[in-house]
């Protein structure tokens, strides 16, 4: 079984009380890589519970932001836009799993929220903070590649891919300033040095990724979900 973190709405279009919602493709990219998904409500006193149920943990992107103050900032950028219950959850649930050495795969929001519980940093605003970046909120559709990023050798990554680069598709507008190690940056973009990627080489699983690989848009996002249901299998 496998945990996905859902996002959550204050009242508003689907429901005038507040509601969560997880786009399809999540589930269904995970079920067609093997496994079997199950979407977790925000209820940070169930987080043992759920942690049982499951083997594996994915934390899921969405629009919105880690509170800077969570990894040390004194300002606060104009562009953040916090989910405060939803970031509790997800760093409750990320930190137990990681206690459990149980298997995570973070995606897009959902590495940089790994970043943190690893004790990482984040960039606020790329645009202002990364001379020349690229267009990381890609304009084209995300269903088709934004840019190419490059894979560091002997890494998971590059194991579970086998290939030194990939196309994404890039809806972002922060990003993974440093990790402490033992974690290690494993992509990023050439063009402007923006971190991509990140993973935990001492744990059983722990990889996150910048972009969306439910999207399927190059073969190692395939990859990148079948390597993490298998990992989560063994791990069951």
């Amino acid at each position: 079984m496998l945990g996905l973190t859902a996002d959550a709405e204050e009242g508003g279009g689907y429901s005038a009380l507040p509601w969560y919602a997880l786009r399809q493709n999540y589930a269904g990219a995970l079920r067609a890589a093997g496994g079997v998904p199950l979407i977790l409500p925000h209820e940070p006193a169930l987080v043992g519970r759920y942690l049982d149920l499951i083997d594996g943990l994915v934390v899921t992107g969405g629009a919105f932001d880690v509170d800077p103050a969570l990894f040390g900032a004194d300002t606060r950028h104009a562009s953040v836009t916090l989910k405060a219950g939803r970031t509790d959850f997800e760093l409750a649930i990320l930190r137990g799993a990681l206690e459990r050495d149980m298997p995570v795969l973070g995606i897009c929001g959902g590495q940089q929220v790994l970043a943190v519980a690893l004790g990482g940093t984040l960039v606020q605003h790329i645009p202002d903070a990364v001379p020349n970046a690229l267009a990381h909120e890609q304009p084209n559709p995300r269903t088709e590649p934004g840019h190419t990023v490059t894979i560091r050798p002997d890494t998971l990554l590059a194991r579970i891919t086998g290939q030194a680069t990939a196309a994404v598709n890039s809806a972002h507008h922060q990003a993974v300033q440093t990790v402490p190690a033992p974690v290690v940056v494993n992509a990023w973009t050439e063009t402007d040095g923006v971190i991509e990627g990140i993973e935990d080489p001492t744990r059983r699983f722990c990889l996150g990724v910048q972009w969306h690989p439910e999207y399927a848009i190059d073969p190692a996002d395939t990859a990148i979900l079948r390597a993490f249901v298998a990992a989560a299998a063994a791990a069951g």
